[in-house]
C-alpha cells in the first residue's frame, strides 16, 4: 500500500484565490513614500540619466506629482532639492533660506493638496554645500558634528515653518534628533514628526542620487566618518536606540534590500515603525535588468516591496512608488 503525506503544503497554493487567501504579507499604495527631486524653473522636467524614468521637476511639476500621488493612494512624498551651484557655499547657508527651493515646493504642495498628502523633507547639508558633504567641515575636510547640528536645527525649523509634516534627518550626526525635537517643541511644531535615518550606511548604492541632487561632482573625500560601516549590525541597533530615546517617531534603514537583516532586527528589537529606502542604485539595477531583457519590471518591483514588508517595514521609500501603486490598483 502506497503511503501518502497527510500534510501537503501545496494544497493552499493550487489556485489563485487560495494563494490570495493565505498570503501573509500584502503591500498597498499606503505603504509607499515617493521620493521626488525639485529643481528651479517653470514647466521643467529634467530626466536623470543614471535613473531612467526619474526626472527633476520644477515646483509646478512637483505639485502635479503630488496630485497624482493623492489619486493613486500614496500617502507621502519625500522631497530632495537640486540646488543651483551659485546658491551652494562652504557653510550651506541656503538651507536656512525660507524661500529656498525646498520651502517653495513644500508650500506649493500644501496650497494645492492641503492635508490630503504628507510631505517628508530631507535634513542634511549636502544639497547646499559646495563640497558635497552633509555637514560643515574643518580645514582638514573632517565633518564637524556639533556645529553641523546647529545648522540642522535651523534647517528643520525652516522646513517646519514652510509646512513640512515629517522632518527626516539623513546626516548621521550624533545628537541631532534630540536637538531638533527640542527646537520643534519650542517653536510649537509639536505635531511635526521626525523620521530618523538611524541606520544609514556608507554605501556604494547612492551614486545616481548624488547625480540627481547635483552633489556627485562636488564631493570631496567620502562620508565614512559619519555614515555607518556596511559590516556593522550591532552598531545599527545602538544608533536606533539613541535616536528613539531622543524623540524620533520612526526610524529608517538605508539602503534597503542589501540591509533587510538590519530592518528585521530593528523591528524585532524595538517594535517601532521602521521604514526602508530602496535607494537609487537599487532602482537603477532593476531598470538596467529590464533594459537588457533580463527581468520583468512589474514582477521585480512588487516582489522587492513584499520583501520589505516581510522583513517588518511599515513602509518603503521607492522611486517605483507611482508605478507600483498603478499595478496594485489594476
Amino acid at each position: 500500500m502506497t503511503s501518502y503525506p497527510m500534510t501537503r503544503l501545496r494544497r493552499t497554493r493550487a489556485t489563485a484565490w487560495s494563494r490570495a487567501m493565505h498570503r501573509e504579507v500584502l503591500v498597498t499604495p499606503a505603504d509607499l513614500i515617493w521620493p521626488l527631486f525639485v529643481t528651479e524653473g517653470q514647466g521643467v522636467e529634467d530626466p536623470i540619466l543614471s535613473l531612467p524614468g526619474v526626472s527633476r521637476w520644477s515646483v509646478d511639476g512637483i505639485v502635479a506629482r503630488a496630485k497624482e500621488a493623492v489619486a493613486l493612494g500614496i500617502p507621502c512624498l519625500a522631497l530632495f532639492p537640486n540646488t543651483q551651484p551659485d546658491r551652494r557655499s562652504e557653510d550651506g547657508k541656503e538651507a536656512l533660506n525660507p524661500d529656498n527651493l525646498m520651502c517653495r515646493a513644500i508650500r506649493a504642495i500644501k496650497d494645492a493638496c492641503g492635508g490630503d498628502i504628507g510631505v517628508l523633507t530631507d535634513v542634511a547639508l549636502d544639497p547646499y554645500t559646495s563640497h558635497g558633504q552633509d555637514g560643515l567641515i574643518d580645514e582638514a575636510g573632517y565633518v564637524l558634528n556639533d556645529q553641523t547640528v546647529e545648522m540642522l536645527v535651523g534647517q528643520s525649523l525652516n522646513q517646519a515653518a514652510a509646512g513640512a509634516d515629517i522632518i527626516a534627518p539623513s546626516d548621521m550626526m550624533d545628537g541631532r534628533i534630540g536637538a531638533i525635537r527640542e527646537a520643534l517643541e519650542g517653536a510649537s511644531h509639536t505635531n511635526v514628526q521626525i523620521m530618523s535615518y538611524a541606520a544609514k550606511y556608507a554605501s556604494a548604492f547612492y551614486g545616481p542620487f548624488r547625480d540627481a541632487v547635483g552633489s556627485s561632482g562636488l564631493l570631496k573625500g567620502n562620508k565614512k566618518t559619519y555614515q555607518m560601516d556596511p559590516g556593522n549590525a550591532e552598531e545599527a541597533l545602538r544608533e536606533v536606540e539613541m535616536d528613539l530615546a531622543e524623540g524620533a517617531d520612526s526610524v529608517m534603514v538605508k539602503p534597503g534590500l542589501p540591509y533587510l537583516d538590519i530592518a528585521c532586527r530593528v523591528k524585532e528589537t524595538f517594535g517601532v515603525p521602521v521604514f526602508a529606502y530602496q535607494v537609487s542604485g537599487e532602482y537603477a539595477m532593476i531598470e538596467a535588468a529590464v533594459a537588457v531583457g533580463a527581468a520583468d519590471r512589474d514582477a521585480m518591483v512588487l516582489e522587492t516591496l513584499v520583501a520589505f514588508k516581510r522583513a517588518g517595514c511599515s513602509g518603503v521609500l521607492t522611486y517605483h512608488a507611482a508605478h507600483a501603486a498603478r499595478l496594485m490598483g489594476s
